[in-house]
């Protein structure tokens, strides 16, 4: 008898304005189940590339939030159908928006952006648990 890999904890969303709050919420279930006291920087995260993939994407968003190989860290991967990769702005203190990116750099162990051969993207940030 094999072991099956764990599945991994995905949550799809509308594009609509209610997907960051769900996003938020999600993680935390998650982050509780892993043990983790605090998710603060986790759910900024996640508001932020949900958002992103909310405003700047096409199509329902896809969440997964899992461990990673190192034990301190969790992955949150955003995914939707747009084709435009996220880019961190230069820094504009008089900007109303695009600090997010900048910001999420700034917070995570790493983070990146890579292309769906279906169409699409992946957006995903190392965060600590």
């Amino acid at each position: 008898m094999s072991a099956s890999a764990p599945e991994i904890p995905t949550l799809f969303l509308d594009p609509t304005d209610q997907a960051p709050a769900l996003a938020r919420d999600f993680l935390s279930v998650h982050f509780g189940e892993w043990g983790s006291a605090d998710d603060f920087m986790a759910r900024l995260v996640v508001c932020e590339l949900v958002t992103n993939a909310w405003r700047h994407g096409e199509g329902k968003i896809i969440l997964r939030v899992f461990r990673d190989s190192r034990p301190d860290l969790a992955v949150i991967e955003v995914w939707d159908q747009g084709n435009g990769l996220p880019v961190v702005g230069q820094e504009d203190v008089e900007a109303t928006s695009g600090r997010g990116l900048l910001l999420v750099a700034q917070v995570v162990h790493s983070w990146g952006t890579r292309p769906i051969t279906e169409g699409g993207k992946i957006v995903w940030a190392k965060c600590a648990l």
